[in-house]
């Protein structure tokens, strides 16, 4: 059974399924799909292009898939939004939609956005993630599972998100951020997300062989070539052959570690 205000917009076209919610002044475009029990708070808007997943909730005076915040898009192409099963999107956040022909921006799974959030145009964020307050994905941002950012962050456009890192509260990215570290400051990498994997259960001999990797890349004087062929030499495991292969990928470069003469917030 659907429950929609009567003083809601919603457009003829909309697909809505079963146990759907939504508020007074919200307004639903057209071509917009809303899963099975998902709920939208009074006065968020749902522009045209957008799939909610099943149970996700979208709080007073979000927008969703509006057009991308790029001077060159042409606004007769038709690109999307795509937004996954349980995800919560607080008070005034927005995500945009994408600009090439075709292609969404995606949010996964299970994600929470926090209030005033914003994710850009073209990113793609995977599951379980936290974007906290005031934090800004610019686009094309990549943004692995269960990362963490924290308030205030900005991240720079193409930058990628590790799998399992954190980044501190009104910290600047502007390289890639290698999975399960914990950045803070201007790029800086602090040390290794040590909270989060606890958090997230890995296992005690993972966990010590991120630790000798985190050493390798960060701590040891080497290059990252030279690191690299270090870690080779440990203990195997899914979670190093992602970071290694992270590493590898990246275009960017990656946050460094943090230098003897660095005081950002000492």
């Amino acid at each position: 059974m659907k429950k929609i205000s009567d003083l809601a917009v919603v457009s003829k076209s909309t697909k809505i399924a079963d146990g759907v919610e939504i508020g007074p002044f919200a307004v639903i475009e057209e071509e917009v799909e809303i899963g099975a029990n998902v709920r939208i708070s009074a006065q968020a808007y749902i522009a045209s292009g957008t799939t909610i997943g099943e149970g996700t909730q979208v709080h007073m005076g979000a927008c969703i898939g509006d057009l991308p915040q790029d001077l060159g898009f042409d606004r007769n192409k038709k690109t999307f939004v795509k937004i996954g099963r349980n995800t919560v999107i607080r008070e005034h956040a927005t995500i945009h939609r994408a600009t090439a022909e075709g292609s969404a921006t995606v949010v996964g799974d299970n994600c929470y956005l926090m209030a005033v959030s914003h994710v850009g145009h073209d990113c793609h964020v995977g599951n379980n993630v936290v974007v906290a307050n005031g934090a800004l994905l610019a686009g094309h941002v990549s943004v692995e599972d269960y990362a963490f950012i924290s308030g205030n962050v900005v991240i720079h456009q193409f930058c990628r998100i590790g799998e399992a890192c954190m980044i501190g509260g009104f910290t600047g990215i502007n390289k890639d951020v290698p999975p399960y570290m914990l950045v803070r400051g201007p790029s800086v990498v602090r040390g290794i997300n040590i909270v989060g994997l606890r958090r997230l259960k890995f296992p005690r001999e993972v966990m010590l062989g991120i630790k000798e990797a985190y050493k390798l890349i960060f701590a040891s004087g080497l290059n990252t070539a030279q690191a690299l062929e270090g870690i080779k030499k440990l203990k195997t495991c899914k979670e190093l052959d992602h970071l290694m292969d992270f590493i590898r990928n990246s275009k960017r470069g990656i946050c460094k570690a943090k230098d003897d003469n660095d005081e950002y917030f000492e």
